[in-house]
């Protein structure tokens, strides 16, 4: 199915449903997107979504959430790659926005069912209120599948929601090998432009640049290469 508005809120996409972010119109994230276990997104290439720095909605800020048992099929090409950026971004010119201008919006969070390296095997990712069921990652699958995400550009993120609570570019948690993760450009982050936390995800193609933090941060004993 194809949402019936271009915001993009947490009530568009619910357990079981199959939704396509299509390329013929610009998307808006507003709060924190999750797609829940048993759901699949689909963003078609060249499809630019952008996201609400002050959402609607009571959440700091906005993000997509990709919980464990969820799947995103966000498959670019080099010609036509999928953008992830703020509704501040108007990317018809290259001036608005600088290289210092981050904490635009959240990021892009994948939690998976692969092995972490954490007491009871399980944690809750940063960045978001520990009280929300869906931010839990880990598990007992090291072939767990989130899905793809290749030709993938994540630009002008990282909104900072309380001391030392930030929410990386790209934020791997407990994400499996069955999992693509290639080609992905984070630009202008203001925490780590990707950092994995455990799991046995893999990264080929990976560019990071002007960003406040580390470009890579790995915790949890993650075992995979970039």
């Amino acid at each position: 199915n194809t949402p019936d508005s271009d915001i993009i809120t947490d009530a568009t996409i619910n357990a079981g449903d199959i939704i396509t972010l299509t390329n013929n119109q610009e998307w808006t994230l507003d709060g924190y997107v999750y797609v829940e276990e048993g759901a699949i997104l689909i963003i078609e290439p060249g499809t630019v979504i952008k996201a609400k720095a002050i959402p609607s909605t009571t959440d700091l800020t906005s993000a997509l959430i990709i919980a464990k048992g969820g799947k995103v099929f966000a498959e670019g090409t080099a010609n036509r790659p999928i953008i992830f950026t703020s509704d501040l971004d108007d990317l018809s010119i290259t001036t608005d926005l600088l290289a210092t201008d981050n904490q635009t919006w959240g990021g892009v969070i994948i939690l998976g069912n692969s092995i972490i390296g954490e007491d009871g095997g399980t944690d809750v990712i940063e960045g978001i209120s520990s009280d929300e069921a869906r931010i839990q990652y880990g598990g007992t699958d090291p072939m767990d599948n989130s899905g793809i995400l290749k030709y993938v550009s994540i630009r002008h993120g990282g909104s900072v929601l309380g001391a030392d609570n930030e929410i990386n570019g790209l934020t791997l948690g407990g994400v499996g090998a069955g999992t693509t993760i290639d080609y992905i450009e984070v630009f202008a982050n203001k925490d780590d432009g990707i950092e994995i936390f455990g799991g046995t995800v893999n990264i080929t193609h990976a560019v990071v640049g002007f960003v406040g933090d580390d470009s890579y941060d790995v915790d949890e004993s993650w075992n995979g290469y970039i």
